[in-house]
């Protein structure tokens, strides 16, 4: 065999073993960042699914509480009331309500009044009634025997108008009525207790398995599955039937106000797709460009051979130089269309950043609506209430708190109107308070949900800088949210933000008590992140583009270890003259 041959065979099987390793590499790097959106999205659907089950037994807390200021019940209870007419009472509400049963209780436990017709029953002992009887809302979940199905209940306790408990009234919510706002097109979700029972799911297989083991009765065992780790998440093999995935990720979130664990199934196998996918087209593409380099070096060798044997080809190579230098000025002129649509990706990618926070503060943004709507709901009855007692000035407060929620309300679909929109407006003199409070309300239930404490101790007056009002709230925003994000699992979060004024420069200052930055130097390097792959908002882009915005405003922008502990960024913007920081 000869020579050449000899390297052409030994260059394409190291070509090969090569081109193997790289789609490998891309495989694992697109799974792991397929997993991250997929992971990013469930946590999304799972909080969605909880927000939705607290909400719909909300209203049913809520009517335990009312119910047990009823003069009908406290009259009752005092023995001033008959029987029959509480029942009518709570008939009438349970009927309007939904409500599977409410019970007016007395404290030995015994019922005193149901609005179903069932034998009354002895509630002494039970968690629920006994933390009502200690003054406090007791709630639990159960089979209830009496009705064949699921129910959670909700005890509230009854005082006495000189201060003592007197009795509870229990309402019991149906769980099939709740779980209807689970079904639909969306991943399995199950919700379990503290003995590992599926209580509630949108699987109707799933309700009444655990997988403790335990069986009998009518409990049954759950689905077999076999879990592994890929790239710090849990993945679930699972022989579930074809309702449930075959490869799924699972996820978890606690719900101690109900005392139940959320979990979603999400199915894998789109993310194995794509990166199968990924992998095939760098292949594909690695392949041609090798065909194409083959060709060339093939071409040049022959080229070479042809130089040494005839003089002649010199006009040809000349030509070539020719057809080269022709290249290069389309080159340059690519690099400029480049260039320009690489200004005009930039904006987009700056766009495409907030509309990203926007998305992940999806469920937030439910829950920061949804808690003034029911607030608002609740202060309407109260007053209406107070009204027919002629008690208007009680009546007048409670819509003076509606009105006040209803601002607030406004306040944050402003806000968000505001931050969403693409802003291309000039540099102006921008408030800087207003849009760091308008920053902390947008991420305030990421904030909440964290249980991360915010010091901002905001200036009495304006202090006004040079830059874009929505631009300048997309920073903050970032800065507060990475805050956040470096603070899981640390004992105590808690961020400070400050403003400083100093040479005619206003430095805005956001400290955390996390971990710190393993490489200050590297911070704002594009794709650079300190997050686990796959993690969502973990492609390193976020600094890179407050930077960008940070310097069209003619500033500065500098991350470093606070001497005591966590990281601490400070934003150096100019000052207005003639406004002075309160």
């Amino acid at each position: 065999m000869k020579p050449r041959a000899k390297g052409l065979i030994a260059g394409t099987a190291t070509y090969a073993a090569a081109l193997a390793l790289l789609a490998g590499g891309v495989w694992w790097y697109g799974f792991g960042a397929a997993l991250g959106q997929l992971e990013s999205r469930g946590r999304s659907d799972l909080a969605l699914a909880a927000d939705q089950l607290t909400s719909e037994l909300q209203r049913y807390r809520e009517l335990a509480v009312l119910m047990a200021d009823h003069p009908v019940v406290a009259g009752l209870l005092a023995g001033e009331i008959g029987s029959e007419e509480a029942v009518g009472l709570l008939l009438a509400v349970a009927d309007k309500t939904g409500a599977l049963d409410i019970a007016v209780v007395h404290p030995s436990g015994r019922d005193l009044a149901r609005a179903q017709e069932v034998a009354p029953g002895n509630h002494a002992g039970q968690t629920d009634f006994e933390r009502a009887m200690d003054g406090a809302l007791g709630v639990e979940h159960l089979f209830s025997e009496t009705f064949r199905r699921r129910a959670f209940t909700f005890a509230a306790p009854v005082f006495a108008p000189d201060g003592p408990v007197v009795g509870a009234v229990i309402v019991m919510a149906d769980v099939e009525e709740v779980e209807a706002a689970l079904r639909g097109d969306r991943p399995a979700v199950f919700f379990t207790d503290d003995r590992g029972v599926v209580f509630v799911s949108n699987r109707s297989e799933l309700v009444f398995s655990t997988r403790t083991g335990a069986s009998g009765g009518q409990l049954a065992p759950f689905v077999s599955y076999r879990e592994t780790q890929t790239q710090g998440l849990t993945l679930w093999q699972v022989d579930g039937g074809r309702y449930l995935p075959a490869e799924a990720l699972h996820l978890e979130q606690a719900l101690p106000v109900i005392g139940l664990n959320g979990e979603v199934l999400l199915d894998v196998s789109p993310a194995r797709q794509l990166a199968f996918l990924q992998a095939a087209a760098t292949v594909a593409l690695c392949l041609a460009f090798g065909a194409i380099l083959f060709h060339v070096t093939e071409r040049r060798r022959s080229l070479a051979e042809a130089n040494l044997e005839l003089e002649a080809r010199v006009t040809r190579r000349t030509q070539e130089l020719e057809r080269a230098n022709r290249d290069l000025r389309h080159e340059v002129a690519e690099r400029t269309d480049a260039e320009a649509r690489l200004k005009k990706a930039q904006a987009d990618l700056v766009q495409a950043g907030k509309l990203s926070a926007l998305g992940q503060m999806s469920a937030g943004i439910s829950h920061e609506l949804n808690q003034p709507l029911m607030a608002i709901r609740s202060f309407a009855e109260n007053a209406e209430a107070f009204l027919e007692r002629g008690k208007p000035e009680v009546a007048a407060q409670n819509l003076y708190r509606i009105s006040e929620l209803a601002r607030r309300m406004g306040r944050i679909i402003k806000n968000l109107r505001a931050f969403a929109k693409q802003e291309s407006e000039p540099l102006t003199d921008v408030d800087l308070v207003a849009v760091v409070d308008a920053a902390i309300e947008m991420g305030a239930s990421k904030i909440s949900h964290a249980g991360v404490g915010l010091d901002w101790a905001a200036p009495s007056g304006e202090v006004m800088v040079r830059g874009g009002e929505v631009r300048l709230q997309q920073v903050i925003l970032n800065l507060i949210s990475n805050a956040v994000d470096a603070m899981e699992g640390a004992v105590d979060r808690r961020i400070e933000i400050t403003l400083a004024r100093e040479s005619g420069r206003v430095l805005l200052s956001v400290r955390d008590t996390g971990p710190g930055i393993a490489e200050p130097e590297k911070i704002f390097d594009p794709f650079y992140t300190t997050k686990q792959i796959g993690a969502a908002e973990g492609m390193g882009l976020g600094l890179s583009i407050s930077y960008g915005l940070v310097q069209s405003f003619g500033g500065q922008i500098r991350g470093r270890n606070h001497p005591d502990r966590g990281a601490i960024f400070t934003v150096e913007l100019a000052a207005v003259n003639g406004v002075k920081a309160a």
